[in-house]
């Protein structure tokens, strides 16, 4: 079985991405910011046939991510899923920008994911076959997105994917795949509760993703029902 990270696991889709990879015997390591503030997630870690350790990181604090890696050592990890990410402020509009929050977002949803995949690189290659999926948004494709709403958040997002795309070379000489996945409109906090999704369903399609991942077609971005999505 696979041992699985997932950041921002303790809510919506990384909480699904939590069950739905223990539920299946895989081992999960779940990391959150706050294991205190995740009862839900500790709920899951203490049912006696699931494999789920918690561990503590904030993907924008550099002593934690260093903190993780200390903790993790050598140990290997098949499938990385960088979810953790932010929807960005209030006000990011083009007449109404809020230019602290912008930067927060970009901490959390490119760096962030960057800072983590640089963290457990040796982790993945210790593997031998590992796979990496980013989670972003349909919202930062430039060929078929047209909004000017969200401003911060897509070009967070649009910035993750051309950073990921950029690396899976890098990555695929070391045997690690690279994917950026869109999880569909998700009844979560982000999503709200008149998506189209919940959070299981987009789990089970990103989880069905990952298992089809593969070096001959990284990097692809794609929807969480296996669909290509144009860059």
């Amino acid at each position: 079985m696979a041992v699985v990270f997932i950041t921002g696991a303790n809510r919506g889709i990384g909480l699904a991405l939590t069950w739905g990879f223990a539920d299946r015997g895989d081992t999960v390591l779940a990391a959150v910011r706050a294991p205190d503030k995740a009862p839900d997630l500790k709920r899951m870690a203490a049912m006696p046939d699931k494999h789920i350790e918690i561990l503590t990181l904030d993907v924008t604090d550099a002593a934690s991510i260093a903190a993780l890696k200390a903790t993790l050592g050598q140990r290997p990890i098949d499938i990385l899923v960088n979810n953790a990410g932010v929807i960005g402020p209030e006000h990011q509009t083009l007449a109404d920008m809020d230019y602290d929050g912008w930067l927060t977002t970009l901490e959390v949803n490119t760096l962030g994911p960057f800072r983590v995949l640089q963290a457990l690189l040796d982790n993945l290659k210790a593997a031998g076959n590992a796979y990496v999926m980013t989670i972003t948004s349909r919202m930062a494709s430039f060929a078929s997105s047209r909004g000017s709403d969200r401003l911060a958040y897509r070009a967070s997002k649009a910035a993750t994917n051309k950073v990921m795309q950029s690396v899976a070379s890098d990555l695929a000489a070391m045997n690690i795949a690279v994917a950026v996945a869109h999880p569909g409109w998700v009844q979560t906090g982000i999503g709200g509760r008149n998506a189209d999704i919940s959070a299981e369903q987009s789990a089970a399609g990103l989880i069905h993703v990952i298992d089809r991942m593969s070096i001959i077609h990284s990097p692809r971005f794609v929807n969480y029902d296996g669909s290509s999505i144009a860059w």
